[in-house]
């Protein structure tokens, strides 16, 4: 019996591979700081995202979370007014004291109102009231649902076949952005009240001139270019303290972390949409 003749060529006709050792090293370049910076800003803003399209998506689901719905409204909303309305009033007070102060010099007392009005219904009450309140709310949401992760309660609800992010963010998205609209308005209202108290009792500005002449110049428009930014910014708070609560790691330790995070995010995030809506809203609604 014949043995089979081997292959043409010098390996018999195998196909050789080059040792490992041989192959040339291709050494993986490090990412400098602006690009680790850049992944990590773009992996927070898509993991907020998907926390949105999961809460749309869930929001009409049934069994409809009414209760949770009602009860995170009073959780954000109601034990945030006593916190609105000190924003509100002082950051009037001060305005009306460093506004009047200003315009006495030139004569122009009588313009107080005007002032005060218009840029408290276009900016100071929604913003400053979204910034100060939405950390708060923010922090709380983080520390809530960071002390469920590293506790494992997250998982627990997930291997008992429920939606965590239907227990757990929606109704905070929904609360968020039912309750910074009414804390806006009690803002707004108290904050002129006590910009007209100032006027009227340090600098002799009757109240009734004080009132009629920021009605005079504050139009429709100027309150819903105001108001209208509240929602986004309910939304924006709820969605950063889901976020980093949803994601905390390492203990008691991480959950400090993520309260950190969330407060600074949170405001930065506010002050970042209302430049942005500001332009929009200008195209938007004519005066």
């Amino acid at each position: 019996m014949t043995e089979p003749a081997a292959a043409s060529g010098p390996d018999g006709g195998r196909v050789s591979m080059a040792p490992a050792s041989r192959l040339p090293d291709q050494a993986v370049p490090d990412r400098t700081a602006a690009e680790r910076a850049g992944s990590a800003f773009l992996e927070h803003v898509g993991g907020m995202a998907l926390l949105l399209s999961g809460s749309v998506r869930v929001l009409a689901k049934r069994p409809i979370e009414l209760r949770e719905i009602a009860n995170q409204i009073e959780a954000i909303g109601v034990k945030s007014v006593p916190l609105g309305l000190i924003t509100g009033l002082f950051v009037g007070m001060v305005m009306a004291l460093q506004f009047a102060l200003s315009l006495t010099q030139f004569g122009g007392l009588e313009y107080t109102g005007r002032i005060i009005g218009l840029s408290f219904s276009r900016e100071l009450a929604p913003t400053l009231t979204s910034t100060i309140v939405g950390s708060r709310i923010a922090a709380g949401i983080a520390a809530e649902l960071g002390s469920m992760a590293v506790t494992e309660q997250v998982d627990a609800i997930r291997a008992l076949g429920a939606d965590p992010i239907k227990k757990l963010v929606m109704p905070r998205l929904v609360a968020a952005t039912l309750a910074m609209p009414m804390l806006c308005v009690l803002s707004l209202t108290v904050g002129i009240l006590g910009a007209m108290a100032v006027c009227d009792l340090q600098f002799s500005l009757p109240a009734g001139f004080f009132l009629s002449t920021a009605l005079d110049a504050t139009f429709l428009a100027d309150f819903w270019n105001g108001y209208l930014k509240t929602p986004i910014f309910g939304m924006i708070i709820a969605l950063v303290g889901c976020h980093y609560g949803l994601g905390t790691r390492g203990g008691t330790e991480g959950v400090g972390r993520s309260t950190t995070h969330a407060v600074v995010v949170t405001s930065v995030s506010i002050l970042l949409a209302d430049f942005g809506l500001t332009n929009l809203y200008a195209l938007l609604i004519p005066k």
